[in-house]
């Protein structure tokens, strides 16, 4: 039982791009955002955590202080928010509306909790879940970039798990796509878009 949230809003529907890491979220982002350059934009989240080297304030996260940002989640400005190793992340309503100001399609990248979050609201969004063929070949993928510990592996392949799993239940997703063949996953993303796609580029043209 998904209790609403009201808030008002304008502009293209937005996207909730969803699935495990791993899965080539990122990949089909990057090429859906350089062929359609001027249609599709991102929400900046909030989060209490530090800037890694080469992050900016305001584009890769908006960094803000653990008491400005609860304060913010009680006062109802979030779509969505979680915690993760001891910070918290989350989806503000501005930053969604300043997106679709400017009538471009809004794209949040978002996890399993995330998603059920914004079930909750108005926002309507187009739910696309983004999938491995397999979680043999999830795990060489994760393997293969060579970037975490054993531990923090094991975490992100039972996420998955459970992700690839949260998929299957009926009405959560209006699309799942399988990524096997990026080409062929990306036709299907498209697809899945086109009527958006086609309705901004429109509103682009005519002012």
């Amino acid at each position: 039982m998904f209790v609403r949230h009201k808030w008002s809003m304008a502009g293209p529907r937005p996207v909730v791009l969803s699935g495990p890491s791993g899965a080539g979220k990122s990949t089909l982002l990057k090429k859906l955002m350089k062929e359609y350059d001027n249609v599709f934009g991102f929400s900046v989240s909030h989060t209490t955590r530090n800037p890694r080297p080469g992050e900016e304030d305001g584009k890769d996260y908006h960094y803000v202080t653990r008491e400005v940002m609860q304060a913010s989640i009680d006062n109802g400005d979030f779509i969505e928010n979680a915690e993760f190793s001891g910070n918290l992340y989350g989806t503000s309503k501005a930053a969604v509306q300043d997106v679709q100001a400017k009538n471009l399609i809004c794209i949040l990248d978002i996890d399993m909790q995330g998603v059920k979050n914004i079930k909750c609201t108005d926002l309507n969004p187009i739910y696309i879940s983004i999938q491995p063929p397999s979680m043999a070949l999830l795990e060489k993928r994760l393997r293969d970039r060579n970037t975490e510990s054993e531990e923090s592996l094991c975490r992100r392949l039972n996420a998955a798990r459970v992700e690839m799993e949260f998929s299957k239940e009926p009405g959560v997703f209006d699309v799942v796509i399988v990524n096997d063949k990026l080409e062929d996953a990306y036709g299907k993303l498209r697809e899945a878009l086109v009527e958006e796609i086609n309705l901004v580029k429109k509103i682009n043209m005519s002012s």
